[in-house]
């Protein structure tokens, strides 16, 4: 596997010989991301959203292509300027071929934004914790907007991309008088919960409302049935790796982001 990860839970490697399972766990990530714009193009998935989220706006090469990747590089750069987008694409060892990543780095597209997909069993007893607040899915993105700082426009994308989903979501958040201090929301696919914006409030940090949220939400996940649990984490980002650590999140695969001098977000 890529960049020397392995499955880190045998319930990947059960649906065959372990890629396949990472293949699965990457049509979940894919899923649960869906904007709703997107195109595919000779095996590879377009998706225009113009939120601040790299996911849901980038080029995925998930299938094989018949056409000459210069070829499809040049459409995909038309396409998104047309639609006043920069071209962004998400690499992975899922991406087909290999040779794009070293094509696209040769074209002046710069590696960004590394990011490991994590993997756990929900363990009930790991995930106990104090209630938190469920808020309306219109009072949740404010407050996740708020926290990121995100202009309305924004707001308004990532609001539409997610009530679009065709997944059992929840959406929750932590407040002390009437300030957002923490939030997160999960999905549900086929016994599987995703967890996404997981943030805490600058000045907020290290109190254990990260850790509050995310028990929520396993419980929460449990509850729907799920007994497995995964999440994306940027690579740098320490306090939250250690905090993922906590509740049996192990890495098992990467991906990253190329994008022209000026357009990584």
């Amino acid at each position: 596997m890529a960049d020397g990860l392995r499955p880190a839970c045998p319930d990947l490697r059960e649906a065959g010989d372990g890629i396949a399972g990472t293949r699965r766990l990457e049509e979940l990530c894919l899923n649960s991301s869906a904007p709703p714009g997107q195109l595919l193009y000779d095996g590879w998935l377009l998706r225009f959203s113009p939120g601040k989220a790299k996911r849901p706006r980038s080029i995925n090469a998930v299938y094989p292509s018949t056409i000459a990747l210069a070829e499809k590089i040049a459409h995909c750069e038309r396409v998104y300027a047309e639609r006043e987008l920069p071209a962004i694409y998400r690499i992975s060892e899922h991406t087909d071929p290999p040779a794009l990543d070293a094509l696209l780095d040769s074209q002046g597209y710069g590696r960004f934004g590394t990011t490991q997909v994590r993997f756990a069993s929900i363990e009930l007893a790991a995930a106990e914790g104090p209630g938190v607040f469920d808020p309306r899915p219109e009072e949740w993105f404010d407050m996740v907007g708020e926290l990121r700082g995100s202009p309305v426009a924004h707001r308004s994308a990532h609001l539409a991309r997610l009530t679009a989903l065709p997944l059992a979501k929840r959406f929750v958040a932590i407040q002390e008088a009437g300030v957002t201090l923490a939030t997160g929301f999960a999905t549900l696919e086929d016994g599987y919960a995703g967890l996404f914006d997981v943030m805490t409030r600058e000045g907020a940090r290290r109190r254990g409302y990260a850790r509050a949220v995310v028990a929520a939400l396993l419980r929460w996940a449990w509850d729907q049935g799920a007994r497995h649990a995964y999440l994306q984490v940027e690579e740098d980002n320490e306090p939250a790796i250690l905090l993922y650590e906590r509740f049996g999140f192990r890495p098992v695969y990467r991906y990253w982001y190329r994008a022209k001098a000026g357009d990584a977000p």
